[in-house]
């Protein structure tokens, strides 16, 4: 059923003008890389301004750093020694998985850690050409290495958060020297995967949005927003309560932290944050769960650790964000390996310490997907139809604009009704083809109200407000359509 939905879902979003791929389409392609079509575009972008305004309204400041670093950075980030997939190679095919995705998919009931052990002790064939796969697992470093000028090794970045870290003394300059403070970074991101399978959710080329809060250690104890959050409820997945009980638990902040699920009160509210930013973006409730790393998924530097998941029809329960907790690791580091010193003064202890820093790692790529996902609504095909019921505030053109017919006299009305509503909102004007084709173009495009100018519009001065998902019809003057637009649109 997933699969068929999978193929179903992608025919759509190529046809539609979503996404396509892989590119280049016309010669052939390269797995793992895609582009956003028109619609698609639109799309992403309301994603990441849901996130941008999120770390905005929160205080955080927007920062741009160059994708490519020289390998000292890697170097220091642990990237090049660590930052690896283990893989298996078939001799036959000379097709490459990626092991942990292979088990997974041919023994999900397997929970499988030495994945060098479980390819020794058991027959595992490949899902290409049935033969079977050698026992040696060997480790594919997922950097993707280049040259700066004559010869000077450098590599993409595989995240933004590393090249923000690299910023802060500037950052710290900026900010008159207070911490904390927050900067993020909205970019391009590039990881050589080995063989990508899951269309967006794992590219080698795609968009991050990684928020960092600098804070000393106390103040995380001490953080006074969370009191205005604290009595919120989220869907935590603990680690601990996995372990007796597969069951969500829907508790407050307070709860959390009294029960030692959360550590302190910084990231407690920041957690809370991100989870208040999916159902911004429109994830149904029910389908957003916060799952823990447990001490044996976790870095060993972080103090702790939460995905975001979210219950997609395609590919079950899917991380889209991670909230991370990752000590003075990451300066630290840097300053060892540039030698430049990153402690600041702390003002409450009068001696100079090496900030923390708190991360939120959100995948516009991946959110992009799961909104599709999520909100392809297929109808029967007695029916013919087809509805992306996006959220209205996510939809990629708001408002679609139709003369019934090709009357010059309706065509002039409705030609002054798009203008003036496309000084406030992406509106889409469409005279061709009959009322019922316009109206399922524009259902299966995702805009949500559909305004049709007929002839008791040239006498009234009123048209007709269609809704997408109930397609209900409503008449509304022309003076007040504003107005009544902008409340439907904040849904």
């Amino acid at each position: 059923m997933e699969k068929e939905f999978l193929q179903e879902l992608i025919a759509f979003m190529q046809q539609k003008g979503f996404v396509w791929g892989p590119e280049p389409e016309i010669y052939g392609g390269m797995a793992g890389f895609y582009s956003y079509g028109p619609l698609g575009k639109l799309l992403k972008n309301n994603v990441e301004y849901i996130i941008r305004k999120t770390f905005q309204k929160n205080g955080f400041f927007e920062v741009e750093f160059p994708t490519i670093a020289p390998k000292k950075v890697w170097e220091a980030s642990g990237h090049l020694s660590g930052f690896t997939d283990p893989m298996v190679e078939c001799k036959k095919c000379k097709s490459s998985f990626k092991v942990e995705q292979l088990i997974e998919e041919l023994f999900p009931n397997k929970n499988v850690k030495d994945f060098e052990s479980f390819f020794k002790k058991h027959e595992v064939k490949c899902p290409n050409c049935k033969s079977l796969l050698p026992k040696d697992v060997s480790n594919h470093n997922l950097m993707m290495k280049t040259f700066v000028g004559i010869g000077g090794e450098a590599y993409c970045r595989p995240e933004t958060a590393t090249t923000t870290y690299l910023q802060f003394l500037r950052c710290y300059d900026f900010f008159r020297k207070k911490l904390p403070f927050g900067v993020f970074q909205i970019g391009p991101a590039y990881r050589n995967e080995i063989s990508p399978r899951q269309h967006l959710l794992r590219t080698r080329e795609f968009t991050q949005a990684e928020g960092q809060l600098f804070i000393f250690d106390h103040q995380k104890k001490d953080y006074k927003p969370f009191e205005t959050v604290k009595n919120e409820k989220i869907p935590f997945w603990s680690w601990s309560l996995r372990k007796d009980d597969k069951t969500v638990k829907k508790i407050s902040l307070g709860e959390a932290l009294k029960n030692k699920w959360l550590k302190n009160k910084a990231y407690a509210y920041f957690l809370y944050l991100t989870y208040k930013t999916f159902l911004e973006l429109g994830f149904p409730d029910d389908r957003i769960r916060l799952n823990q790393h447990s001490p044996d998924d976790k870095a060993f530097y972080a103090d702790d650790a939460w995905d975001i998941e979210v219950k997609l029809n395609s590919f079950g329960w899917t991380e889209l964000c991670g909230v991370h907790d990752r000590t003075d690791y990451d300066l630290k580091q840097h300053a060892k390996f540039s030698g430049k010193s990153m402690d600041v003064l702390d003002e409450e202890s009068g001696k100079k310490k090496t900030p923390h820093i708190l991360e939120f790692a959100y995948g516009p790529s991946r959110i992009t997907f799961a909104l599709l996902d999520i909100f392809y609504n297929k109808k029967s095909e007695q029916e013919g139809k087809t509805i992306l019921s996006l959220p209205p505030r996510m939809a990629p053109i708001k408002i679609s604009v139709f003369p019934l017919l090709r009357k010059p006299e309706l065509i002039k009305l409705a030609n002054k009704v798009y203008d003036d509503l496309s000084s406030s909102w992406l509106c889409k004007y469409d005279e061709t083809a009959s009322i019922g084709k316009r109206y399922l173009r524009s259902a299966e495009e995702g805009i949500p109200f559909a305004i049709t100018i007929d002839f008791d519009s040239l006498e009234d001065k009123s048209v007709t407000v269609r809704n997408r998902d109930t397609e209900k019809q409503k008449r509304v003057k022309i003076s007040e359509l504003k107005e009544k637009l902008f409340v439907l649109l904040k849904q």
